[in-house]
């Protein structure tokens, strides 16, 4: 079953028992693990390539629900390593303001999610489980994507102005089928939308930032 929410989320787990012969087959004496190494400098925080890896892991996982053609692995790495940067950014941001969601309002949210896909929180774990998704990982970018909504309202909504006359002329333009709340509410979000891309444009300017995957170091 596929979660409509979250559908971005993603990382394999292996589920049931396993033999234990297929296991001591696997974990040899002298087999090494890869080494995590850094893939950006983001204001002296670094991004590892395991974050990185969780991320594409993420979106294919997302793309193969939706029955999308997955792009070119560099391709898709790159854009998704300049995606991480901009987060990376807000999220210290967001720390540096005090900004933070506790545990409680966090299982709130993951239970109304649950609740929005006709599920109990455990049959919300299974229904993960079962997509290949970590509920850790799961619950960690709800926060994150919860702390980031937070920034953006405090950083966007001061921008924001709609007059008498916008409304009006809104509904002009849509032929007068809609009330003045509905073309408040669709004329600010556009605003909001437009006064967001900017914003991210500033701040991504501002930061330090190498991108050791582009310099392929």
């Amino acid at each position: 079953m596929r979660i409509l929410p979250i559908a971005t989320l993603g990382l394999a787990l292996l589920l049931g028992s396993v033999p234990l012969t297929a296991m001591a087959q696997e974990y040899q004496p002298l087999q090494r693990q890869p080494l995590d190494r850094i893939v950006a400098i983001v204001n002296e925080q670094a991004v590892m390539q395991s974050r990185l890896d969780e991320r594409m892991a993420q979106v294919r996982s997302q793309l193969v629900a939706q029955g999308q053609e997955l792009p070119p692995e560099g391709m898709l790495r790159e854009r998704l390593l300049d995606q991480i940067i901009l987060e990376e950014i807000q999220l210290q941001m967001a720390a540096n303001a005090g900004l933070s969601i506790d545990d409680t309002t966090l299982n709130r949210q993951v239970r109304q999610i649950a609740e929005s896909n006709g599920m109990t929180l455990d049959q919300f774990a299974d229904a993960l489980e079962a997509d290949g998704l970590s509920v850790a990982v799961v619950r960690e970018e709800i926060r994150r994507e919860m702390v980031l909504r937070e920034l953006h309202q405090r950083q966007i909504g001061g921008r924001v102005n709609i007059s008498d006359r916008e409304v009006e002329r809104f509904i002009d333009q849509q032929g007068g089928n809609i009330s003045a709340d509905q073309a408040r509410q669709a004329l600010f979000q556009r605003k909001a939308n437009e006064a967001l891309d900017t914003w991210l444009q500033e701040i991504r300017a501002e930061a330090y930032v190498d991108n050791r995957l582009a310099t392929g170091r």
